[in-house]
């Protein structure tokens, strides 16, 4: 045995005595020792689950086709995976296509989730999951399946909402999304490939990404598929924080990041469907471009932010407040413009016939402008923009971008009083993650203006094959730029 007189070891420390034999670690006097890793363990969601599950609902949709073959007939799960994530549909075999429906038949459309908003049986979800449906059916998970009613739907932020006839539903509670902290646990609940009541988590990987869209997104890396779309994102206090809407993918399948529509925006556009059924958003009538480090510091602005103004629509409130073409708008109602998207955000998000300030910087100094707010014009219907006979098949350089285009009447030109442009027929790959979609009316690229396909393709071939490209595009009343991302 090893007897150790403590009374001679006066300047150091007792690090650790292991049974049986004594170990000692000398350590200075004075010197701190080094404390251990604490160990967290991995949250458990089963509670979660068990509270939030029940407010969780299975939406199916129907629609009533006339005398034509559905798409390639393929799975409607899987159709969904395409129309949503910009996927080219793949061409089936004719042998195996169904046969052709019959006239007004009711053919299932899609797949999609929801989540009980009031007990009383408003539901919300995303607008894309219910577009064109003829019949909405909603299912609990106590398998009560109810026929909607559709309230309202809001394209621009992807948010439905409908209505059941039921009543002392469980609904959820809604977080504070500012409250919500990157690296912080979340949890879905949804309908991946009808696949009802699936259970996914993991991290908020980002607050307030720009995908360019009309809102910022939670961006998570929680696993989405088709048909989770519309369902809860849910922290660990059992707060639906977001609607869970996007991923990013190259390959059509789940890489590791989703994003969700924030919780705030989805009730302040839902009370907006309550109340009337519709959303209505504020507008000023200016086309806005990004301020450029180059340009920002050439002027005298320091540093890039800001929207610059590229155009003016005649007659305007940005008109009759006497805003003009090369002014970079840096403040909207004494908020700060840090960035090209914020300024649509305030804007839309201000109730017209509103009386607001926006300042401007113009020739080396900043000026105040008095504005009133305008209402904005819902989106037209793609399908008016795109009536032709036959859609040309994508040039190589267009499809790199994900594009597929075609050009204007007169009539349309005449219709949409713009000189020129081309009419966005498909639009997936880097073109959809830049925000672009079918209907979208292009009007430059590149700083070049399209007056024609011709002038598209010839833009196309100058372009450098490896950079993003800006591309001016108009979606309703409302045109704004996006900037794409070729795959590589």
């Amino acid at each position: 045995m090893i007897r150790i007189d403590w009374k001679k070891l006066p300047s150091f420390a007792l690090a650790g005595v292991l049974m049986g034999t004594a170990s000692l670690v000398a350590v200075p006097h004075g010197v701190a020792l080094a404390q251990p890793a604490v160990s967290r363990g991995l949250p458990d969601f089963t509670e979660l689950v068990e509270q939030v599950g029940p407010s969780v609902v299975n939406i199916r949709t129907s629609e009533k086709v006339s005398a034509r073959t559905n798409t390639n007939g393929m799975d409607e799960d899987m159709l969904e995976f395409f129309r949503r994530f910009g996927v080219p549909i793949p061409n089936m075999p004719r042998q195996q296509r169904p046969q052709r429906p019959q006239p007004d038949e009711e053919q299932p459309r899609g797949v999609g989730s929801g989540f009980i908003l009031t007990a009383d049986g408003y539901v919300m979800t995303n607008a894309h999951v219910v577009e064109g449906a003829d019949e909405v059916i909603v299912t609990l998970t106590d398998k009560r399946e109810f026929k909607a009613k559709l309230v309202g739907a809001d394209k621009r932020t992807d948010v439905a909402v409908v209505k059941i006839d039921a009543t002392g539903l469980p609904a959820v509670k809604v977080g504070d999304v500012s409250r919500l902290k990157v690296g912080e646990w979340v949890m879905a609940i949804g309908s991946p490939f009808g696949l009802e009541s699936t259970v996914t988590a993991g991290i908020v990987s980002a607050k307030q990404r720009d995908t360019g869209d009309y809102l910022p997104f939670i961006q998570t890396d929680v696993a989405i598929n088709p048909g989770n779309s519309g369902g809860p994102l849910i922290n660990m206090r059992g707060e639906v924080v977001g609607i869970n809407s996007q991923i990013y993918s190259r390959s059509g399948g789940f890489m590791g990041i989703s994003f969700a529509i924030p919780m705030d925006e989805a009730i302040r556009v839902s009370e907006q469907l309550r109340a009337s059924g519709r959303v209505t958003r504020g507008r000023i009538g200016v086309q806005i471009g990004q301020v450029s480090k180059d340009v920002a510091e050439s002027i005298g602005l320091g540093k890039a932010s800001g929207a610059l103004v590229t155009g003016v629509e005649a007659g305007s409130p940005a008109d009759k407040a006497g805003i003009e073409a090369g002014d970079i708008i840096t403040r909207f109602d004494g908020k700060v413009i840090d960035k090209l998207a914020d300024l649509p955000r305030l804007v839309g998000n201000t109730k017209p016939g509103t009386k607001s300030t926006v300042t401007v910087f113009r020739r080396g100094s900043a000026k105040d402008l008095g504005i009133t707010i305008a209402e904005i014009e819902g989106d037209k219907p793609a399908s008016k923009l795109a009536e032709r006979e036959e859609k040309p098949k994508a040039s190589p350089a267009a499809q790199l971008l994900g594009l597929s285009v075609s050009g204007l009447t007169d009539a349309q030109k005449k219709e949409l009083k713009i000189r020129g442009g081309v009419v966005v027929n498909v639009a997936t790959d880097a073109a959809a993650r830049a925000g672009l979609r079918e209907g979208d009316i292009i009007l430059s690229i590149a700083n070049i203006e399209i007056t024609g396909v011709k002038d598209f393709e010839a833009a196309l071939a100058k372009l450098d094959k490896n950079k993003p490209v800006n591309v001016l595009y108009r979606r309703g009343e409302w045109a704004q730029y996006a900037l794409i991302r070729p795959s590589k």
